[in-house]
């Protein structure tokens, strides 16, 4: 039995739920690997249909996390983009490009970086392939056939991840261009099976790094869900 009543349990939920943020400046110091097991048995509670676990993670840190990362630039610099699940700006409605354009702004501002300057947008996009400074990066690979049927699955494994280093005091920023360089990551870690959906860069914060202090702001419940009697 908790010791905790339900409204202390409910307060430090919602507190850890809504902790959670992207981090985009991480301090150099490792994850005690102890603390990464733990974390990632976590995860592994994640609901999925039938209990199929549809994932597998590849988890870079130390020589292998340095190698890695020139890996990604070289393609980087090279234009060789290998991207497993297609991606377009188009996928988007309107409402999603307004905040995703938001989102930007707040974003680029905070690093200094005017709305017309491309070249130093294309530069930060570039650096982050080397995982913002995080020590540590985790890459969610798919696998089955079922391509979006698994959408449910591996989105409940990812914010379970992403949650259970938050409990851990471990901060983390998910990113989508890491899996754009997908044979990239396949070749450097030997990895032979599954769809690389999303890379995870992990680690402790920079507190100091002005990008780090940017909070997005989440649209208002009556915009995305409805309530039906």
């Amino acid at each position: 039995m908790s010791e905790f009543g339900p409204t202390e349990l409910s307060g430090c939920a919602e507190k850890l739920i809504r902790g959670r943020h992207s981090t985009r400046a991480f301090r150099p110091e490792a994850v005690p690997e102890d603390t990464m097991r733990r974390i990632f048995s976590l995860a592994g509670t994640a609901p999925s249909n039938s209990n199929a676990q549809p994932w597998q993670l590849e988890v870079v840190s130390g020589a292998a996390r340095q190698r890695l990362a020139d890996a990604l630039q070289v393609a980087h610099t090279a234009g060789h983009t290998s991207v497993d699940f297609p991606y377009s700006e188009g996928m988007y409605a309107r409402v999603h490009r307004t905040r995703r354009a938001a989102f930007g702004a707040e974003l680029y501002g905070a690093l200094g970086i005017g709305p017309d300057d491309h070249a130093a947008r294309a530069a930060y996009d570039a650096e982050s392939l080397r995982f913002y400074g995080a020590p540590h990066a985790a890459f969610l690979f798919v696998h089955g056939d079922g391509e979006a049927r698994l959408a449910a699955d591996v989105g409940a494994y990812l914010q379970t991840l992403l949650l259970a280093m938050t409990a851990y005091g471990v901060d983390s920023c998910p990113q989508g261009l890491l899996s754009f360089y997908a044979d990239t990551v396949r070749a450097e870690l030997g990895v032979t099976g599954g769809k690389l959906l999303v890379g995870v860069s992990f680690g402790y914060a920079d507190e100091a790094a002005p990008v780090n202090r940017v909070r997005t702001e989440r649209a208002p419940v009556a915009s995305t869900t409805a309530f039906h009697d």
